[in-house]
């Protein structure tokens, strides 16, 4: 990792990893629906959506970290090109 010395905001680290343990929290919620055979195929949709959003939001909270705190003081820096590549190369997965 070329930038082991860049960190998430610690705030930021623990808002994300509160939200993250929420979404377990639903994933083994569905998991738990799964194993009931009368469960409705809309009811698991509804909750892996609420679970796909929570997602999105932890990852915007880390984006948006990561552009103020980094890509913004890239320049200072000096590792502007760096820095660029790698979010690309983290954003081809979104």
């Amino acid at each position: 990792m070329p930038h082991s010395h860049l960190h998430l905001d610690p705030k930021v680290r623990e808002e994300a990893r509160r939200r993250l343990l929420s979404a377990k929290g639903h994933l083994e919620g569905i998991l738990r629906m799964l194993e009931d055979e009368k469960v409705y195929c809309v009811d698991v949709l509804k909750q892996l959506k609420a679970v796909e959003g929570a997602l999105d939001r932890v990852g915007e909270m880390v984006l948006r970290a990561h552009l103020k705190d980094h890509v913004a003081t890239a320049h200072e820096r000096g590792d502007v090109e760096e820095i660029v590549e790698e979010l690309m190369e983290a954003l081809k997965y979104r």
